[in-house]
């Protein structure tokens, strides 16, 4: 049930006079539902309790924090069939996509309760003392990862709840024992209010402490503003644009007291085509790349936004294949009516550069808001001399680059800027001929794909979701998979502590059964 209200610990308050609503971008017309927009004095409420449960819930066992993760899996598979139908009329996307996507949501929670119940993740480090070590003795040193403090997440527009309410900034920041505060997203305002009703839920039943989370209704910059500045808060997650984020990790940067801004802006992904792929399966590769490029109307951050082959017949004739195919692909709807204008913005800006053609277009009327796809291509010269060509389109949209040769090829990929992804397509043979592009390639991403696309992101411990800037902030970290939750961890040494004193996974006895490196081995083994 939406209400429209912010949930600020356990209560649900409206004191602003500023509200918007949602818009249904398939009718293209707004919602029924009110929501409120944060006050200042709420934004300060919900940082207040997030601090003042900080400690109580960083304490929580890992045990504990697991049934919390699980019981929200849960309450947002209790809200049933209406929490489908809210975020469909919010998004304009099918049943079917939103049906996967809350089961991603309710697994990725399931995901992080079971990393709490091994607890390795704390990263229990210990070198016994060695009193007779000459010349002088070793102190004993132990040390493990503790929670850095509240966490401000903002909701992702194109992933109402895998990257949202309870996405996977939240679940992982929950499951380190960081509070955390949602800073909703206006375009599925509905959905994020009935996920946060289904967490503060969970919460109760869980024993958790009031604070442990909030949600709060924002559609202009103040509240995110005011929680990114707010001394209290300790890191910030966010997925969105490079201007959003950019302007975040800058806020964060000139505070008194730095703090983290984890942040993800976005990718081109470039798939490079290796020519004997192309004589072989052309027509393979042209239908995928254009499943791909046109998939849930072009708003992933893992959208193909950039192919690159060398010219010649096979090129050519991939090119023709690709261009039926992707006008075979009826459009659908965009998220909203803000991201179909700068969807069709960006489009206009590609044609409008020296170079490119027009592969294919979709030229015919559709509905408001409808996402028309589109492919064009340049040669690999104009690329490099024009930066606007490597910028993302946000939407089913490919820019196809022509290289003359190899060198032309590796000269253009030198250009390319930090990415989530980038795929290599070749034959098994050809691929061991590139180990200088395959280097360009990994050197520039986090995740390097072969004879694959990267649309498709797993939830899993080996998964790497995040670049070198400006896809992210810091590539050191991934904002899928297991090792998310290292983002809102630090660590702590403890020197000549007695054994009492430590916390739980130091102590000797390892009462927690950890995998502990001692000494310098891995072990379960007790001191």
């Amino acid at each position: 049930m939406q209400d429209g209200k912010n949930i600020i610990g356990y209560d649900r308050t409206r004191r602003g006079s500023v509200t918007f609503r949602t818009i249904n971008p398939i009718l293209n017309k707004e919602n029924d539902t009110i929501f409120y927009e944060a006050t200042s004095e709420e934004v300060e409420q919900a940082v207040t309790l997030a601090h003042q449960a900080t400690h109580f819930f960083g304490e929580t066992t890992h045990q504990e924090r697991a049934k919390f993760l699980r019981a929200i899996a849960d309450e947002i598979m209790a809200l049933g069939d209406e929490l489908i139908t809210v975020y469909c009329s919010e998004t304009g996307l099918p049943e079917g996509r939103a049906k996967g996507e809350r089961g991603r949501t309710v697994n990725q929670l399931k995901l992080y309760a079971g990393l709490l119940d091994d607890g390795s993740y704390v990263e229990a480090s210990i070198d016994t003392a060695k009193p007779d070590r000459k010349p002088m003795p070793k102190e004993d040193l132990r040390k493990m990862m503790f929670p850095l403090g509240p966490v401000a997440v903002f909701g992702a527009s194109n992933f109402p709840l895998a990257y949202s309410s309870a996405g996977g900034d939240t679940v992982s920041a929950l499951a380190a024992g960081c509070p955390v505060i949602v800073k909703g997203h206006p375009m599925h305002a509905g959905t994020g209010n009935m996920v946060s009703s289904a967490i503060v839920s969970a919460a109760r039943k869980s024993a958790m402490p009031e604070g442990v989370f909030s949600h709060l209704n924002s559609k202009g910059y103040a509240v995110g503003e005011s929680l990114v500045k707010h001394p209290l808060i300790k890191a910030v997650g966010f997925t969105g644009s490079h201007g959003g984020g950019r302007a975040l990790f800058n806020m964060a940067a000139e505070r008194k007291e730095p703090i983290p801004v984890f942040a993800e802006m976005g990718s081109v992904n470039p798939v490079v085509l290796l020519p004997e792929i192309l004589k072989e399966e052309k027509e393979k590769w042209a239908k995928t790349l254009a499943g791909s490029v046109t998939l849930g109307s072009g708003q992933f951050c893992t959208i193909p936004g950039i192919m690159m082959g060398i010219k010649g017949s096979e090129l050519d004739q991939f090119s023709e294949i690709l261009a039926n195919e992707i006008m075979e692909i009826t459009p659908t709807s965009m998220l909203h009516p803000d991201i179909a204008e700068k969807y069709d913005e960006g489009k206009k800006m590609m044609r409008a550069q020296d170079g490119t053609e027009v592969v294919a277009e979709w030229g015919q009327q559709t509905q408001s808001n409808t996402g028309r796809q589109a492919i064009l291509k340049v040669k690999a010269s104009q690329f490099r001399e024009n930066p606007k060509l490597h910028q993302e389109v946000f939407g089913p949209f490919s820019l196809l680059v022509e290289c003359v040769n190899i060198e032309d090829l590796e000269r253009s990929v030198a250009l390319i800027e930090g990415q989530l992804t980038a795929s290599i397509i070749g034959t098994t043979d050809e691929l061991k001929g590139y180990d200088f592009l395959i280097g360009q390639l990994r050197d520039r991403v986090g995740r390097l794909i072969f004879n694959g696309v990267p649309t498709g992101v797993e939830v899993c411990a080996s998964m790497q979701h995040g670049g070198p800037y400006p896809s992210t902030t810091d590539s050191r970290f991934t904002a899928v998979g297991e090792d998310a939750i290292k983002r809102w961890l630090r660590p702590v040494c403890f020197q000549n502590c007695p054994d009492a004193l430590l916390p739980v996974a130091l102590q000797n006895a390892n009462p927690l059964n950890l995998l502990r490196r001692v000494d310098g081995s891995l072990t379960h083994a007790k001191i």
